[in-house]
C-alpha cells in the first residue's frame, strides 16, 4: 500500500484529502437519518402530527440530497485520483523497464512484465479509488453508529459491542486463509500469459509440427490450475457475506427482542428501537464493505509488491551522470581488453579472456559454433550487458564513460532475430535515423537488397507493417532490419547473423554492396557461414567463449584447427583454399 500512497500524495493531495472528507460528510448525514426517523415515530406518528411528519420528511430528503451531492464530489475526486495514479504508475513502470539492461529483462521475462504493467496496475488503480471512496467511510460508520447507539441507550448498545468482535473474528478467519493465495494467483496468471504469448507468436511452428492438441492441453492445464486456485479462494471468500449477515441479523433480532422489553419498561421508545435497528443495519453494510475492501486491498497489495519488485530492481548497466569519454582519433574503433562475462554472475563465463582490436574502417568476421559466444560478444559493445572483468573501448574510450545515446548513436545493429514494428516501411527504416531523407532510405534499401520487393508493395515504402512484421517473410524482415541499420549511417555496423534467411545469391549481392558502400564504416559480421565472412579483413574464431584464433581466412585455415573444421564442414578443401 506504500506504493499507492507514494503516487497518490505526490500529485493528487487535494483529491486524496477532499474525497474522503466529502465521504465522511455523507456518512454524517446518514447517521443523522435514524434519529430523524425515531422522532417521526415517537412524535409525529404517536401524536398524529402531519405537519411534523412532513417537516421531518423534508429534513430527511434534504439530508439525502446533501449526502448524494457529497457522494458525487467524492466519486469525482476518486476517479481523477485513481486514473491519475494508474497513468503515472504505468508510465513510471514503463520508463523504468526501458532502463533495464538485457539481464533484467531476462530475469523477469516479458510475459510477467506485461502482466505487471497491465493487470497489476489495474488492481492498484481500483484499490486507489476504493481507498478514497470507502476506506474512511466504512470504519467511520461502524464507530459512528456504535457511538450513536450508546448515546441512545447504553444497555442495549452492549449488543453492538458483542457483535463487532464476532464479525471481526469472521473477517480474520476468511482473510487469513485466502490472502496467501492472491500472490500465487498472480504468478499463475504470469504462467498463463507466457503460454498464450508463446502460442500466438509461435502459431506457425505449432501448426507445422501439428502440436495444436499438445498446446491446447498445456494451456488448459495452466488455465485449470489458475481456475482451481481462484475457485478455492472464492469459496473461502464466499463465506464472508453470509457469516457476516448471519451475525448481524442475530444482533438485529436481539435488539428487537431486548428493545421490546426496554420499551415495555419505559426505558426506550419505539422510535429509538427502530433507530437501533437502522444503526445495526448501517454497521452490517459497513462491515461487509470492510470485508470486501480487505479482499480488494489484499489483491492490490500482492500486485503492488510485484510492481515494487520491478521498481526496486536497479539496472545492472548504469548510465554515467555525465559523459567523460575522451576519444582518441588514432585508437582502434573497438578494443577488448581481457574481457570476461557471465550471464548469471558466477564462474560460468560465456566469454573468457577476450582480447582483440578492430581498426576503423575494417570489416571483421566473427564465427564459431552454436553457443560459442558470438552474439554475447557483440552485445557487449553497445553495453546491453556489462562485463564482469576487463574493459571494452570504443574509439579509445571505455564504453562505461559514454552516455547511452552517444555510444549507441555510433553503433547500429541488425539483430539475429529481426524485429519490425507496426507502422509503415518508411517509419521502420527511420528508426535508424529519424531525419533520414528519401535518398538515404533508397540507398539503405538498395544496399540491403530490399529495394525491389519494397517497390513491388502496394504503397511502396508507405506500405503497412503489421505487428512483428507478420506480413513479411523471414528474408524480407532481415533485409529491412539491415536497411534500418544502414540508414543510421553508423560508425560501427554490426550484422549479427542477420542474413541467415537469405539465399546465397542475395547474400553475395548484399556482401558486395556493403563492401562498396560502407567505406569508412567499421563492419562486424557475425555468421555461421564461412562464405559470409571469408573476405573480411580479419576473422575472429570463437570456441566455448574463448578466442581460438584471429587472422585472415587463409591464415586461419592453415593454422586454426577449429576454423579449418568449420570450413570443411561447409566447403570442399579446394573451395576453402581459394
Amino acid at each position: 500500500m506504500k506504493l499507492i500512497f507514494k503516487y497518490l500524495f505526490k500529485d493528487y493531495k487535494k483529491e486524496a484529502v477532499l474525497g474522503p472528507a466529502f465521504k465522511l460528510l455523507e456518512a454524517v448525514f446518514e447517521l443523522i437519518v435514524p434519529l430523524v426517523m425515531a422522532n417521526i415515530i415517537d412524535i409525529g406518528i404517536k401524536n398524529r402530527d402531519s405537519a411534523y411528519i412532513l417537516k421531518s420528511g423534508g429534513i430527511m430528503v434534504l439530508l439525502g440530497i446533501c449526502g448524494f451531492c457529497s457522494t458525487l464530489v467524492c466519486q469525482y475526486m476518486a476517479s481523477v485520483a485513481a486514473q491519475g495514479v494508474g497513468t503515472s504508475l504505468r508510465s513510471g513502470l514503463f520508463r523504468h523497464i526501458n532502463s533495464f539492461s538485457y539481464a533484467e529483462l531476462d530475469k523477469f521475462g516479458v510475459p510477467s512484465l506485461v502482466t505487471r504493467i497491465t493487470n497489476d496496475v489495474n488492481q492498484v488503480q481500483t484499490a486507489t479509488a476504493m481507498l478514497i471512496r470507502l476506506a474512511v467511510r466504512a470504519p467511520f460508520l461502524v464507530i459512528g453508529a456504535t457511538v450513536m447507539a450508546v448515546m441512545l441507550d447504553l444497555k442495549l448498545s452492549l449488543i453492538f459491542f458483542a457483535v463487532i468482535p464476532v464479525v471481526s473474528a469472521i473477517l480474520y478467519f476468511v482473510m487469513s486463509r485466502s490472502v496467501p493465495f492472491y500472490k500465487t494467483m498472480q504468478n499463475k496468471l504470469d504462467k498463463l500469459s507466457r503460454i498464450t504469448r508463446e502460442n500466438l507468436e509461435g502459431a506457425r511452428v505449432i501448426r507445422a509440427f501439428s502440436k495444436q492438441e499438445r498446446e491446447e492441453k498445456r494451456f488448459e492445464e495452466a488455465s485449470s490450475d489458475l481456475t482451481s486456485t481462484a475457485v478455492f479462494v472464492g469459496r473461502i471468500s464466499a463465506l464472508l457475506n453470509p457469516l457476516t449477515y448471519a451475525a448481524i441479523n442475530l444482533a438485529i433480532a436481539a435488539i428487537i427482542w431486548f428493545g421490546g422489553i426496554r420499551v415495555d419498561s419505559g426505558a426506550l421508545t419505539q422510535g429509538q428501537v427502530i433507530a437501533f435497528v437502522n444503526y445495526m443495519t448501517q454497521i452490517s453494510l459497513a462491515l461487509v464493505v470492510v470485508a470486501n475492501l480487505v479482499v480488494l486491498f489484499t489483491k492490490a497489495s500482492a500486485c503492488a509488491v510485484r510492481i515494487e519488485e520491478v521498481f526496486l530492481q536497479k539496472p545492472s548497466v548504469e548510465e554515467p551522470l555525465e559523459e567523460s569519454a575522451k576519444e582518441n582519433p588514432f585508437a582502434p574503433a573497438v578494443e577488448f581488453k581481457d574481457v570476461f562475462f557471465s550471464y548469471h554472475k558466477n564462474n560460468e563465463y560465456a566469454l573468457s579472456g577476450a582480447s582483440f582490436k578492430i581498426n576503423r574502417g575494417e570489416t571483421v568476421g566473427i564465427i564459431g559454433g552454436t553457443g560459442s559466444g558470438k552474439t554475447t560478444l557483440v552485445n557487449l559493445i553497445p553495453r546491453f550487458y556489462d562485463v564482469d572483468k576487463g574493459e571494452i573501448l570504443v574509439n579509445g574510450a571505455n564504453v562505461k564513460e559514454y552516455k547511452f545515446k552517444t555510444l549507441r548513436g555510433k553503433i547500429r545493429i541488425a539483430p539475429q532475430t529481426p524485429e519490425l514494428f507496426s507502422g509503415s516501411v518508411e517509419e521502420n527504416i527511420k528508426w535508424g535515423k529519424s531525419d533520414a531523407s528519401g535518398g538515404d532510405i533508397e540507398r539503405a534499401l538498395s544496399t540491403a537488397q530490399a529495394e525491389d520487393f519494397v517497390k513491388n508493395l502496394p504503397d511502396g515504402i508507405g506500405s503497412k507493417v503489421l505487428q512483428g512484421g507478420k506480413n513479411f517473410s523471414g528474408g524480407q524482415k532481415q533485409r529491412l532490419s539491415i536497411a534500418r541499420a544502414l540508414a543510421g549511417k553508423p560508425e560501427i555496423l554490426i550484422l549479427d547473423d542477420s542474413a541467415s534467411a537469405l539465399d546465397y545469391s542475395t547474400e553475395a549481392a548484399l556482401r558486395s554492396e556493403i563492401r562498396s558502400r560502407t567505406e569508412g564504416i567499421t563492419v562486424i559480421i557475425v555468421s555461421q557461414r564461412v562464405n559470409s565472412i571469408r573476405h573480411a579483413d580479419k576473422i575472429i574464431v570463437l570456441d566455448e567463449g574463448e578466442i581460438a584464433g584471429i587472422g585472415t581466412h587463409r591464415e586461419l585455415f592453415e593454422n586454426c584447427g577449429i576454423y579449418r573444421e568449420i570450413c570443411l564442414s561447409q566447403l570442399s578443401e579446394e573451395e576453402a583454399r581459394k
